[in-house]
C-alpha cells in the first residue's frame, strides 16, 4: 500500500517579502555576472539593491508576522534544537525562516550592505582609486554569490527533506506542507 499525504497550505511571504528577494536576486545577479564594474549602472544598480536591504530590515520590525525578525531571530537555542532535529532526522516545521535560513538571510543581507558601504567609498576622494578597497569589494561580493548559490542549494535540499517547495513559496507566497497520514 502507499503512503498517502496530506497537504496544508500555510500563508507565508507577503508580496514586500516576494518582490524584495527576487528584485535582490536579479540585481545581484546582473551586476555580478552582467554589468561591468564601475559602470554608472553598476553603481546605481548597486545603492538600488542596498536600499531594498535598508527597505528589508525596516520590514524586519514592522512587516508581517513571518517577515519580522523576531519570528525567526536565529538564537543558540534555536539553531541548536533545528540541528539537533536534523541529526535525528525530525522534519520540524517552520512557517518562516528555520534557524539556518535565518542565519543565511542575515548573512546576505550583512554582505550586501557591506558592498553598498565598499562600492560608496570608492567614490569618495579619500578612497579613489585604492586597490585594497577594490580587492575587498570584489571579495565580498564573490563571497556573497558563493553564499548564495549555497542557499539556493539548501532551499533545494531542506524543500525534499520537509516536504515544501521552498521555492515556490517564496514565488506564491504560501508553503504547501505535505504530512504522510
Amino acid at each position: 500500500m502507499t503512503p498517502s499525504f496530506t497537504r496544508q497550505a500555510v500563508p507565508v511571504w507577503d508580496p514586500f517579502v516576494r518582490i524584495f528577494h527576487w528584485s535582490l536576486v536579479a540585481g545581484v545577479l546582473a551586476n555580478f555576472f552582467v554589468i561591468d564594474d564601475g559602470e554608472a549602472v553598476h553603481q546605481w544598480l548597486g545603492y538600488t539593491v542596498t536600499a531594498l536591504v535598508l527597505a528589508r530590515i525596516a520590514w524586519g520590525f514592522v512587516g508581517s508576522q513571518h517577515a519580522r525578525f523576531a519570528d525567526f531571530f536565529p538564537t543558540p537555542a534555536r539553531l541548536r534544537r533545528h540541528l539537533a532535529d536534523l541529526r535525528a532526522g525530525r522534519r520540524d516545521f517552520h512557517a518562516g525562516h528555520n534557524p539556518l535560513g535565518a542565519l543565511m538571510m542575515l548573512a546576505l543581507i550583512g554582505l550586501v550592505l557591506s558592498l553598498g558601504v565598499t562600492g560608496y567609498m570608492q567614490g569618495l576622494d579619500a578612497y579613489w582609486g585604492e586597490e585594497w578597497l577594490q580587492e575587498l569589494h570584489e571579495g565580498i561580493a564573490t563571497f556573497l554569490i558563493g553564499l548564495a548559490g549555497l542557499h539556493a542549494l539548501a532551499a533545494i535540499v531542506m524543500s525534499r527533506l520537509q516536504r515544501v517547495n521552498l521555492v515556490k513559496a517564496m514565488v506564491t507566497g504560501i508553503k504547501v506542507r505535505q504530512e504522510m497520514s
